[in-house]
């Protein structure tokens, strides 16, 4: 696991960077609150907003970054003043709790914003459970909410814009589905009725820390769609949670708080929670975890028997996720998997169609937005597989067939990526063998696809050769083949490549 963590792939250093901007932006904010003369809780919270500012806006424009951030203190002000008003009522508490939870879950139908700000809400009422938040403090918490945005948006937007020069992959439209099938909403009445759970069982087995095992079961469910991807997602918590107690009993509980070691092993943290994120979760909840233990440090409430009831939670809070995708519209893994494959073989095809149409000489066709795109699919059908694929899983038929899946879908992306810098290339031009080769491509990848559709015949070969012709149509030549060896275990089975998965 550590070595796939230092070998992940990074293109144009983001995740370096985000990670560097995400402790300065961080920073900035604490040291905002500090020159303020907020109190410690508040001083936390503001460093808290400005993280969760600086890591849940995703939007794939600046400018929509900017709006997005912006919104966050709308959202998350009202909701942080709920819960210090409800403070001394647990059962309307835990009620406003859950609407919270239902309505941020709920709102990642309206996309990147919409999950960020639904984020920012549900933290915000996280928050003031863990300082204890009540309504004489909110004037200093509100100060620090927004010293947070404000330093992260100077960071984010204006001394250190990363996306300016390295747009955001856009994500791809979530699976398709109406009503309760819609994956948004039977998400929210999961993550809701996870969420339930832990509320009362994490009542049971603390009713000061409660909060943790609600916590785990939220931030389980972000970013999942299927059964199989939001066990395994638990599974990873877990085990991150646990590296990381085992971390701040050897760390966070000599230091006592001290406030010059703290603050600087929490840059540490903060910057691994960015680094990480995208190649491993158990990574990022193992800095979460550590970085837990040293603010419980700063509070002078740090003792082991507190790491332990953490683990308890995080146990409590992933039993219930996985008691919800069981009971409550639960969609296998299978389902997920073969829905997302198709959409990565259509994008398949899009790029080699476009890629032909500019070895045929238009110039307006880009291929590059559709490699793009077909990156993004390919690693929502690798976190899709990611059940299957995992070395516990019991299912050893279908975790081989998962593994000849990826690999065989790999091979075609890179063959349509090689495709697309050929085509790219000036000396490339119009060969009739490429129209053949890309046709018979598209015949294969339709007939895996969408067998319902067909494609024109393919002229004749036999016109003169050109040299970015020939690197083409050793490109296409293996698309095919990979398309073809492919196909024996998309078609292996009548249900679905991964049946009852």
């Amino acid at each position: 696991m550590l070595k796939r963590l230092f070998v992940a792939p990074d293109p144009g250093r983001l995740r370096l960077r985000t990670g560097v901007r995400a402790v300065l932006g961080v920073g900035l904010s604490v040291a905002a609150a500090q020159l303020a003369g907020l109190p410690l809780p508040a001083v936390i919270l503001g460093g808290l907003a400005a993280l969760l500012a600086l890591f849940t806006v995703g939007d794939p424009t600046v400018r929509r970054q900017a709006v997005t951030t912006a919104l966050l203190p709308a959202v998350g002000l009202p909701v942080l003043a709920l819960a210090a008003a409800l403070h001394g009522l647990p059962l309307v508490r835990d009620a406003a709790f859950l609407a919270v939870v239902l309505a941020g879950a709920y709102a990642r139908r309206w996309g990147a914003r919409g999950q960020a700000l639904g984020i920012f809400a549900f933290m915000m009422f996280f928050a003031a459970q863990f300082l204890h938040a009540v309504p004489d403090r909110l004037p200093g918490l509100y100060a620090a909410v927004a010293m947070a945005i404000g330093a992260s948006a100077l960071v984010r937007f204006g001394l250190w814009c990363v996306e300016r020069r390295t747009p955001p992959p856009a994500g791809p439209a979530p699976l398709a589905g109406r009503g309760l099938a819609r994956p948004t909403t039977r998400l929210a009445f999961q993550n809701t009725f996870a969420c339930a759970i832990a509320l009362g069982v994490g009542q049971l087995v603390s009713d000061e820390r409660w909060y943790w095992a609600v916590g785990t079961a939220w931030w389980i469910f972000v970013n999942t769609a299927s059964r199989g991807e939001t066990l395994v997602r638990g599974f990873r918590r877990v085990v991150g949670t646990l590296a990381g107690i085992v971390v701040g009993l050897l760390v966070a509980v000599p230091l006592h708080g001290a406030p010059a070691p703290t603050a600087v092993l929490l840059a540490v943290c903060v910057f691994g929670i960015f680094y990480t994120a995208a190649p491993s979760y158990s990574w990022m909840m193992f800095f979460v975890t550590v970085m837990a233990g040293l603010l419980y440090g700063l509070l002078g409430v740090l003792h082991p028997g507190l790491l332990a009831l953490r683990f308890e939670q995080t146990l409590v809070g992933a039993g219930a996720a996985a008691l919800a995708v069981a009971l409550v519209l639960p969609v296998t893994t299978h389902a997920a998997t073969d829905a997302w494959i198709r959409r990565a073989l259509l994008a398949v095809r899009h790029c080699t169609a476009v890629s032909a149409r500019r070895l045929a000489g238009d110039d307006a066709a880009d291929p590059a937005p559709h490699v793009a795109e077909l990156e993004t699919l390919l690693a929502k059908v690798r976190v899709s597989l990611a059940p299957l694929l995992h070395p516990l899983s019991p299912l050893r038929a279908r975790r081989a067939r998962a593994a000849e899946v990826m690999a065989h879908l790999d091979d075609c992306v890179r063959q349509v990526r090689g495709l697309a810098e050929v085509a790219a290339d000036p000396d490339a031009s119009h060969d009739a063998r490429l129209t053949a080769a890309c046709l018979r491509v598209e015949t294969a990848l339709l007939a895996l696809a969408a067998p319902e559709e067909t494609v024109p015949a393919a002229p004749a070969d036999g016109v003169p050769h050109h040299p970015g012709a020939e690197r083409a149509l050793a490109h296409l030549h293996d698309l095919e083949t990979a398309l073809a060896s492919l196909a024996t275990p998309l078609r292996d089975r009548p249900r679905g490549v991964f049946a009852d998965a």
